[in-house]
């Protein structure tokens, strides 16, 4: 299944409850700049219908293109939703687990100062619950299944993916405009003959053998 549906969430908002949000990360995997944790509030609705929503899914299965377009819909079509990064050197200091903690944590806060209230139930992507409270809860193929979820998704993956855009700008040999901080042919082949910028992680056992 990758189209998302609402059946999660109906589930929770027939049982009462009133704000469910979708959790999501992007960045785990790069080698470069932070790592960005979406924590995104939908409307209750019956259905995600035919038209833009429908194109919803985990972003890992849209163009760029699409994921720009669906970023500019679902931004003012939640009720709130934030952004939480763990910049590169928090990454290195704290390892990626407590980074990640960090970005979420950072993320609800966000929530939390727009809505004045958390919301009463948090639906992360994947089987690690890395928010912990007794409102959270994960979901295998989060992402795939739930439409909260990949709302978070898209939002996490175009905002972090802009960031990498602009820092593209500073550090162009990267090509992180094409890789966005990821494995590449492009970014191997220039860590190897430039070395590795103020924005990569060091903490990559690889990069002890590069020069800063």
């Amino acid at each position: 299944m990758d189209k998302p549906t609402l059946e999660i969430e109906q589930t929770a908002w027939d049982r009462g409850v009133e704000l469910v949000a979708g959790v999501d990360e992007v960045g785990r995997g790069a080698w470069a700049g932070p790592l960005t944790v979406c924590v995104a509030v939908v409307p209750r609705m019956d259905e995600i219908g035919s038209g833009e929503l429908a194109w919803v899914r985990d972003s890992k299965l849209l163009s760029e293109q699409r994921r720009e377009m669906l970023f500019e819909v679902l931004a003012p079509f939640c009720l709130a939703w934030s952004i939480g990064h763990a910049e590169h050197y928090e990454c290195d200091e704290l390892g990626m687990s407590s980074a990640q903690r960090l970005a979420a944590a950072r993320a609800l806060e966000g929530v939390v100062a727009c809505l004045g209230r958390s919301p009463n139930l948090l639906l992360l992507d994947g089987k690690w619950d890395f928010i912990g409270s007794t409102d959270s809860v994960a979901v295998v193929k989060g992402d795939q299944r739930s439409f909260a979820i990949a709302t978070a998704s898209i939002l996490a993956k175009v905002s972090r993916d802009r960031i990498m855009r602009a820092e593209h700008q500073h550090y162009p040999v990267y090509d992180f405009e094409h890789n966005k901080g990821y494995p590449s042919l492009q970014h191997r082949i220039a860590l190897a003959g430039w070395g590795a910028s103020p924005i990569h992680r060091r903490s990559w056992s690889f990069m002890n053998k590069l020069i800063w």
